[in-house]
């Protein structure tokens, strides 16, 4: 048994595979990510790209279908890109976002005098607005991993969650960008 995973290329779309690097080439930027394992083969047909292998084991499946939905994303991210939405809440002292080259500072969060700093990763962009926070990019999983690095940053610990409910929360976990 033979089993296969299809995604197509849309116009506009450029992809390139060399040895086990795919590059994925749109309008939105350039993607690239190393597909290496030696039960699945990868090749590009007719506008498609095509992963098969000949193992019916589980495992082997599985990574089956978890490249084809990189695929799908890295085609999915220079074509339309990715957003994730992040709401800040806080109830006992005012919080302060700033943005300052790769870093979000978070000042005055539980009116502490230390700033606490989460990092933007390369590839991503953060627009603060008022209580909002819009991460932007081509990697869904850049995007993400920014969020939950503002996310992570903002965690209250030693205090009762119920009172202290202020934070910066993931209302919206990437998705493609309208």
């Amino acid at each position: 048994m033979v089993a296969e995973r299809v995604v197509d290329i849309p116009e506009g779309t450029h992809v390139n595979l060399e040895k086990n690097l795919l590059v994925v080439r749109g309008p939105k930027g350039e993607l690239s990510r190393e597909f290496k394992n030696p039960l699945i083969k990868l090749e590009i047909k007719d506008g498609k790209v095509i992963a098969t292998t000949e193992h019916e084991r589980r495992r082997t499946l599985s990574i089956l279908g978890t490249w084809s939905a990189l695929i799908k994303n890295m085609i999915s991210g220079v074509n339309q890109g990715y957003e994730a939405k992040m709401k800040i809440v806080y109830s006992h002292f005012p919080v302060k976002f700033n943005k300052d080259g790769q870093n979000v500072i978070i000042q005055n969060f539980l009116g502490e005098k230390k700033s606490r700093i989460a990092t933007i990763l390369p590839g991503t962009e953060v627009k603060i607005d008022r209580d909002e926070l819009l991460i932007t990019g081509i990697d869904k999983e850049l995007v993400g991993q920014t969020a939950a690095n503002i996310e992570t940053i903002c965690k209250i610990s030693g205090l009762d969650r119920r009172v202290f409910q202020d934070g910066c929360f993931i209302t919206s976990k990437p998705k493609v960008a309208e």
